[in-house]
């Protein structure tokens, strides 16, 4: 996992060009306006996911994680935790190939903070929970990138 603030351009300089022209498209804000649902950048190989929705307490979310596509989460409107697992130390249930999504439980082993700016990249191997409340019960949008790999 990679986390950082799309305003630090130099910073990630070595990520490839995918996930790249992802974060180019979270500082133009070319997301931010589009409504909830899936957007096409180049067919089904890059993808954006707008959400928008309440977060709320940890024991109402749920893990997940993906074996075809790296997960690059950019908050455009709010805030959120996001707690971490490696899926080694997870205990993983079905595999949901049409929508690439494993079902997940266990235990974090860290935990961050996204505020507008902010993303996360999820590989293979990172398990995440997102949608728990900093705080109060409060509304959030985002965008989540997908890159095949």
């Amino acid at each position: 996992m990679i986390y950082g603030n799309i305003h630090q351009k130099e910073t990630y300089a070595f990520l490839p060009v995918p996930v790249q022209r992802c974060l180019d498209l979270a500082r133009s804000s070319g997301f931010a306006s589009l409504t909830p649902g899936s957007h096409p950048i180049d067919g089904d190989s890059l993808f954006v996911n707008v959400a928008a929705y309440t977060t709320g307490p940890e024991e109402t979310r749920s893990w997940e994680a993906h074996k075809d596509y790296l997960d690059i989460h950019v908050l455009s409107k709010g805030e959120e935790y996001i707690d971490l697992g490696f899926i080694e130390s997870m205990t993983c249930g079905a595999y949901h190939k049409d929508s690439d999504y494993q079902e997940v439980t266990g235990t974090a082993r860290a935990r961050v903070l996204m505020r507008p700016g902010d993303f996360l990249i999820c590989y293979p191997e990172d398990a995440h929970k997102p949608g728990i409340a900093a705080g109060e019960p409060a509304p959030l949008k985002k965008g989540i990138f997908k890159v095949r790999i």
